[in-house]
């Protein structure tokens, strides 16, 4: 038993020193943990913290809501990333102030000249007695006191000769390019001061047809129209014996002589003055459209080429100008495609589109605008088709060219940069009207109102430009334009108005966007559907445009008192 007590001595002086030892196998210690460890996760404590950390995350809440906020600005602003036309414009401004001046300019003249001359009546100008009720209301005879008996009017000339001058008149200003609203009005005016207030007419580009109701029978009369082409002397002739039928100061059968003498007279000018016409058309249009002088040149030498072959081509049928049209853009397509695969620096838009200007529907399609935006859905949709059908046909020539030769169509829409500086495009203004003046024959008198005239609806493409973008800059040009070719009309020596409008519808070019639209589409080019629709955008606007016009210049004329051109 005292040894027990005595090993219990001796190993007591050494368990301290290994009692940290033998409480090493805390293997026991491991396992009396591993009791405690799940019961930190049953401990309330991490739920207290759960209980506690609700509150903050309520708190914390309302701190996401303003996240939301700035997503909502940033929509807001969304609209707003597109600057305005002023801020982006690059229209230089020397062109800028040189149309301010012009538009000045033009507006004083044209004050000056209405203050002038308002108490005198303008030549060539329809009267406002057509449309007068006492000569479209019916007779009343009288025959007693008590019998009154409504008589039928009677035509006051004889109405075969009265229907033969509508139909000659008609169809010549259907060949002259007017709107059909144009048309029909005229004749109804002429028909009423000739005593025919109950006439009927149904004008259509390719048609017309004329009756005339009688006491006892019906005279009616139908004949084909807009197969020709009348240059712009004949266009002035016929609307002269217009507005002297209107104011009845010619007779039917008179007026039907005039009519054929005007549409069955020759040229004013030779053919090599038209062929000079014509090379100044392309360089003028050349250098409105920003081309370099390599291009100016090249525009010339081909639009002499293809005024040539107009000239020696102009009787042949009808039934073969759509091979003229479709072999003319073929071999201006080719000798442009070869000289820019040549390396020499030449653009593309530029030369193609300036010889062909000729060719372009511009007048056209714009007329068909016209025609629609005044509910003449047929002759609209007519014309409308006719000019579609012309643009393709210069683009399957194009394309062709384009194929044969090695160069893609895509390659059309390329800008010029305007080498010749802001100056240019004015400069290609006098020249383009006055090769127009040469080419298509009108009078020399007339000269000076042409280029006052385009000159104007430039200046105003360019200010509609600055503050509205392209398109919408049609609108105001055509809007300007019309008044000053309106009031050109009233002056002895101006020409019509319509022979002012047709012009400036070549100087716009709405077919020549539309040429390289349609172009880039037959090259299986997804983006010339952004230049076909703006094509169509400028077409309306230009139409809008020149009603908007006629409407200010009526007002304006009927304020100073003188009667213009009414649609």
């Amino acid at each position: 038993m005292s040894p027990d007590p005595g090993t219990t001595g001796v190993e007591v002086s050494p368990a301290p020193g290994e009692t940290p030892l033998q409480p090493t196998p805390t293997p026991t210690t491991t396992d009396a943990p591993a009791t405690p460890v799940p019961e930190p996760t049953e401990v309330v404590t991490p739920t207290e913290a759960t209980t506690t950390e609700p509150v903050p995350t309520a708190t914390e809440a309302p701190s996401q809501e303003p996240a939301p906020v700035p997503t909502e600005t940033v929509v807001v602003e969304v609209p707003w990333t597109v600057d305005p036309a002023v801020t982006s414009s690059t229209i230089p401004l020397g062109a800028i102030i040189t149309a301010v001046l012009v538009l000045v300019a033009a507006a004083t003249a044209v004050a000056l000249l209405f203050r002038r001359n308002r108490t005198l009546r303008p030549t060539g100008v329809a009267a406002s007695a057509a449309l007068e009720p006492a000569a479209t209301t019916t007779e009343i005879g009288v025959l007693d006191d008590s019998h009154a008996v409504a008589l039928p009017t009677e035509p006051s000339a004889d109405t075969v000769a009265t229907v033969r001058f509508l139909m000659v008149l008609g169809e010549a200003m259907i060949d002259s390019s007017a709107p059909v609203v144009q048309v029909t009005r005229t004749l109804e005016r002429v028909a009423a001061i000739n005593g025919a207030p109950d006439v009927e007419v149904i004008a259509l580009p390719t048609a017309l047809l004329v009756s005339v109701p009688g006491r006892t029978s019906m005279q009616t009369a139908a004949s084909s129209a807009g197969w020709r082409q009348l240059r712009l002397h004949q266009v002035q002739d016929v609307l002269g014996v217009a507005d002297e039928a209107e104011s009845g100061g010619i007779d039917p059968d008179d007026g039907a002589a005039r009519i054929q003498a005007a549409v069955s007279a020759p040229p004013l000018y030779s053919g090599p003055v038209r062929i000079l016409g014509y090379v100044g058309v392309c360089a003028g249009l050349a250098m409105i459209l920003g081309g370099s002088l390599v291009d100016v040149l090249v525009a010339s030498v081909l639009g002499a080429a293809i005024a040539g072959l107009q000239v020696a081509t102009v009787r042949l049928p009808a039934a073969y100008q759509a091979l003229v049209v479709l072999s003319c853009a073929f071999v201006v397509a080719a000798a442009v495609f070869l000289i820019s695969r040549t390396g020499i620096d030449v653009g593309t838009l530029v030369p193609l589109v300036a010889p062909l200007v000729t060719f372009l529907p511009g007048a056209l399609l714009t007329t068909a605008a016209i025609d629609l935006a005044t509910r003449q859905m047929i002759a609209g949709a007519a014309r409308l088709a006719a000019g579609t059908m012309q643009l393709v046909l210069l683009a399957l020539g194009i394309t062709g060219a384009a194929a044969l030769v090695g160069v893609p169509a895509s390659e059309l829409g390329s800008a010029a940069s305007q080498p010749l500086g802001w100056a240019g495009p004015w400069l290609g203004v006098l020249v383009f009207g006055t090769g127009v003046v040469f080419h298509h024959c009108a009078r020399r008198p007339a000269l000076p109102w042409i280029l006052l005239v385009l000159v104007v609806a430039y200046a105003g493409q360019v200010v509609g430009g600055l503050f509205f973008g392209g398109v919408f800059s049609a609108f105001i040009g055509a809007v300007l334009m019309t008044p000053v070719a309106m009031f050109a009309a009233t002056r002895p020596t101006g020409p019509p108005a319509l022979v002012g409008f047709l012009p400036g519808f070549w100087l716009l070019v709405p077919g020549a966007l539309g040429l390289v639209g349609v172009t880039s589409i037959l090259g299986e080019d997804a983006q010339a559907l952004n230049t076909v629709v703006t094509a169509g955008t400028t077409m309306v606007a230009i139409s809008l445009g020149v009603l908007a016009g006629i409407a200010l210049g009526s007002a304006v004329g009927r304020r100073v008192g003188l009667a213009v051109t009414r649609f």
